[in-house]
């Protein structure tokens, strides 16, 4: 291996990096907020880059009737929890309309705009607002009562919540794959490596999401309640924090992080309804990293994840993933022994 190689080895593996830290990035906040380990992020990833891909085909995305089917789930629930508190018909509707507005809104502009073939970027954004909302409804059906139960059957409940989207997803995308368009088709040449406008896009908006992220959390007032939220449930529940509140939001950030991961993935590689969870377990190996406790640390584990598969995909194509997901085990190991565990109460 040359210093040529090794440079485009290095820069695809930082490329990928970029994604990973995105991933890891919200596996850690997810974690830290609500304690589930949310192995199904990468299914946002993958919903993102098809519903796109259907966008720029003419086609009504699938993603729309399985937004549709989750809100109208959320609606029942919120009928079912009315008249089992006995509360104020007026109170229920309103709290209909806040279930359904946004999905049913949503849908229907991109069922009139999906065959009137808008522009990329359009499409990127009506991809976006289609599969954020998800992630609050996915987190009212499926974690929200059981919001204090143990680690063990969050995850539990993360693994069944996993195989459901990836069955659903082969229901509404169907089995073919799918490669984006570059949002930027630009090439330029620093010596022997070859930089894309995809690549310098991805970076760019990688960096710009941490720092907006990092701002998000150190000096707004909604970003501080989910930091309390974080380092203490209950103690936030008594200075006014709903931790059902920053359970949402929580997971409203994780949909659109996944999301827009898809969007910057989608053209530099084919992405099938189950690609996702590949994906996504790559973020969470960076997570692990860091303990899913530290975004700085998560960050370093995803570059370092990226150029792990970078390198081990030029020595060994076929181990790839075995040689980054083996990667864990020492790291396991050194969290073991490092932070010794403790029963949970």
């Amino acid at each position: 291996m040359d210093f040529s190689i090794a440079g485009i080895l290095a820069l695809d593996g930082l490329t990928n990096g970029a994604i990973y830290a995105l991933l890891a990035l919200a596996t850690v906040l997810l974690f830290a907020v609500t304690r589930v380990i949310f192995i199904p992020q990468g299914e946002f990833v993958a919903f993102g880059a098809l519903t796109l891909a259907l966008l720029q085909t003419g086609k009504v995305p699938g993603t729309v009737w399985f937004l549709l089917v989750l809100a109208g789930l959320a609606a029942i629930a919120d009928v079912v929890d009315g008249v089992r508190h006995r509360h104020a018909p007026l109170r229920v509707a309103r709290q209909l309309l806040r279930t359904l507005a946004i999905p049913v809104v949503v849908s229907a502009v991109a069922i009139w705009a999906a065959p009137r073939g808008w522009p990329l970027f359009a499409q990127a954004l009506l991809t976006l607002a289609l599969v954020t909302p998800f992630g609050n409804l996915i987190y009212r059906l499926a974690y929200e009562k059981l919001a204090d139960a143990s680690v063990l059957v969050l995850l539990i409940v993360s693994v069944g919540v996993h195989f459901a989207l990836v069955g659903l997803g082969l229901f509404f995308f169907g089995a073919e794959g799918f490669r984006n368009p570059s949002f930027w088709d630009e090439r330029f040449s620093a010596g022997a490596l070859a930089i894309t406008g995809q690549t310098i896009i991805i970076f760019g908006i990688s960096v710009a999401l941490i720092v907006m992220l990092y701002l998000f959390f150190e000096r707004t007032l909604t970003g501080k309640a989910l930091r309390a939220t974080a380092v203490n449930r209950a103690g936030a529940r008594l200075m006014g924090i709903s931790s059902n509140g920053a359970g949402r939001l929580a997971f409203t950030m994780a949909a659109f992080i996944g999301a827009l991961s898809g969007l910057l993935i989608g053209p530099t590689t084919t992405v099938f309804y189950d690609s996702g969870f590949l994906i996504g377990l790559k973020g969470f190996v960076a997570a692990v990293f860091a303990g899913l406790a530290s975004y700085p640390l998560a960050l370093v584990g995803a570059l370092g994840v990226g150029l792990l598969e970078s390198f081990g995909s030029f020595w060994a194509s076929s181990f790839k993933e075995v040689i980054v997901f083996s990667a864990i085990l020492p790291v396991l190991l050194w969290r073991s022994l490092r932070d010794p565990h403790g029963e949970e109460h």
